[in-house]
């Protein structure tokens, strides 16, 4: 006997309630594995905990199911996807399954919408039937309900903690009032009491600058728009949260800030926040597959036969961040304690005068022991009184460490590297697969700045080595740089050989001209080290600006470069760069 259509039906809606029952304990078992909640949001709870206010009625619209999040009433009997979780909800279900096939039809439900999510107040059955025939939206008569705090179409019991927490803040702040537009909405509901306790601090030290105390408004609005918003013009401008894409600007803030404070802990410097930035977004994208093979290559190649950062990433990652401010803000000083170390400083402290910069001093030793050694405590206090005295803020580290690894890998939180030259590379392949300085010369992830015997010099007119390859041209950046922050004087020498043509000439011509930077341009032949150290003389330079070689190491081990040649014959300071 065929059973009537009605019956049909029935029978239907029933084996599909069951498998909605079966949905839902498999949702409520992964719940308890993963940790994440399964279940709906208590308006009431929501309202409480929010503060909710006024009210208005928005009519029937057609709502997203996936913005569902809760339930005035039934937030207990049905989970997160609105699968029933007992069996008592068969009778109900069923006779709303049966009266349908789809959706078409069946009256609004009644839903209360705080912010952009949504809580049934009439019709939880509805919504689940209509989420396990597979809809996307459903008609609702929409009551909408004001916090000051909205929630997003997804929200959870860990968002409603977050949104509690971050009302709690904008009741001691009112920075939503005081900013039109500030929206610090966080995925880390306990870091408000981080963003509170940078307030305080900050109001601490305004107060400390003007001698008065600070009212409470001033501190948050200063505390906004000096602290807070540069940083999240960076992320924006890096596309930061592309790479985090779960959470907010100031999450990322926070993230930042416990960064920043991570890596002073460690390096023993006081970092900026581009500096922050720049380590995180270089995490964020660092291939994390690399092989056995690669990883033993990296173990067992000597520093000195390992090739450097690509050339003119030192650029491409500082003015991400800092665009053409100051190219040489952070300056890195290994010293030894030796005299000429002292000069170095010197001119160390007279670019950062320049700059409106800052020392960050290194001395490495060979035993943890020397480390709060008298040597180490001389050299410290030598150092802090030299910047102090040049009013340029200043802060040496001892570290212990093999010394060109030590600088080159501590050369990525600077700007520039400045070395006292005493020893420089040798003429033979042998002693120069020990030089330090080539070393330093080769992997230095930012410019480094040689001063033979630790002079240095005015710096009124530099001489530029340029042959048009990429390091070169890094190089005539800097020169143009120098011009128009430093008035430096220039000389452009261009010196033909079998791979440079009188043509690359041309390429730093139309380079200066687009800034109206004027230069004596200077063409010869012959060998270039010698053209260099002639030209040099002959029009009274007192800084030599070159790249950093055209060799790749083992070939540069073998053959030595120009590079070499100026470092043991300039009497000048040179500025390398890649």
């Amino acid at each position: 006997m065929v059973a009537d259509p009605e019956t049909l039906r029935h029978q239907v809606a029933v084996r599909d309630f069951k498998r909605a029952r079966r949905e839902a304990s498999m949702q409520q078992l992964m719940a308890r594995i993963t940790g994440k909640s399964a279940d709906l949001l208590a308006y009431n709870e929501v309202c409480a905990r929010l503060k909710v206010s006024d009210s208005m009625d928005l009519g029937v619209q057609e709502i997203a199911l996936d913005a569902i999040v809760g339930s005035v009433g039934r937030y207990k009997d049905f989970t997160r996807s609105f699968m029933p979780k007992n069996d008592q909800a068969e009778t109900r279900w069923v006779g709303v399954k049966t009266a349908v096939n789809d959706m078409v039809g069946m009256p609004p439900i009644d839903v209360y919408k705080v912010g952009d999510a949504y809580f049934v107040n009439d019709g939880n059955h509805r919504v689940s039937v209509a989420r396990q025939l597979g809809s996307k939206t459903i008609a609702a008569y929409v009551t909408e309900v004001v916090s000051r705090v909205p929630l997003t179409d997804h929200a959870d019991p860990d968002e409603l903690i977050c949104k509690e927490r971050y009302l709690e803040f904008l009741e001691k702040t009112n920075l939503d009032t005081l900013r039109d537009g500030a929206n610090l909405s966080m995925t880390f509901a306990g870091h408000y009491r981080n963003l509170r306790e940078q307030i305080e601090a900050h109001q601490a030290s305004m107060a400390e600058r003007q001698g008065a105390p600070v009212p409470d408004v001033q501190a948050v609005t200063a505390w906004y728009d000096d602290v807070y918003l540069p940083v999240i013009r960076i992320i924006r401008e890096q596309g930061i949260l592309h790479n985090f894409p779960e959470r907010t600007e100031a999450d990322m803030y926070v993230l930042l800030s416990e960064r920043r404070a991570q890596l002073e802990d460690a390096l023993g410097w006081s970092l900026d926040t581009e500096t922050a930035v720049t380590d995180l977004v270089k995490r964020s994208q660092t291939w994390r597959g690399a092989g056995v093979g690669v990883r033993l290559r990296g173990a067992l190649t000597p520093l000195s036969l390992e090739d450097g950062p690509q050339t003119g990433e030192w650029r491409r990652r500082m003015l991400a961040v800092r665009h053409y401010d100051r190219l040489f803000a952070k300056i890195l000083v290994p010293i030894r304690g030796i005299p000429e170390d002292w000069l170095m400083v010197q001119a160390a402290l007279a670019v950062a005068r320049r700059e409106q910069g800052r020392l960050m001093g290194l001395h490495i030793v060979t035993e943890t022991a020397q480390k709060e050694g008298v040597v180490a405590s001389q050299i410290k206090h030598v150092f802090d009184k030299r910047c102090e005295n040049a009013g340029v803020q200043g802060e040496l580290v001892v570290t212990t460490g093999k010394v060109a690894r030590t600088i080159t890998e501590r050369a990525a939180w600077a700007d520039l590297v400045m070395v006292n030259l005493m020893y420089p590379p040798a003429k033979t392949p042998l002693r120069r697969l020990g030089s330090g300085c080539n070393m330093l010369i080769q992997r230095s992830p930012r410019p480094v700045f040689v001063l033979p015997g630790g002079r240095g010099s005015n710096m009124k007119h530099a001489l530029l080595a340029y042959d048009g390859s990429p390091k070169a041209s890094e190089a005539l950046f800097v020169a143009a740089y120098l011009a128009v922050r430093w008035c430096v004087s220039l000389t452009i020498l261009t010196v033909e050989t079998r791979y440079t043509s009188a043509e690359s000439m041309l390429l730093a011509q139309e380079y200066l001209a687009k800034y109206n930077i004027a230069a004596n341009f200077v063409l010869r032949e012959g060998y270039i080290g010698k053209a260099v150290l002639e030209t040099v003389a002959l029009h009274h330079c007192d800084l030599v600006i070159m790249g950093g070689g055209g060799f790749r190491p083992v070939p540069h081990l073998v053959l030595g470069s120009t590079v070499d040649l100026m470092l043991r014959e300039c009497k000048q300071p040179i500025l390398i760069c890649r």
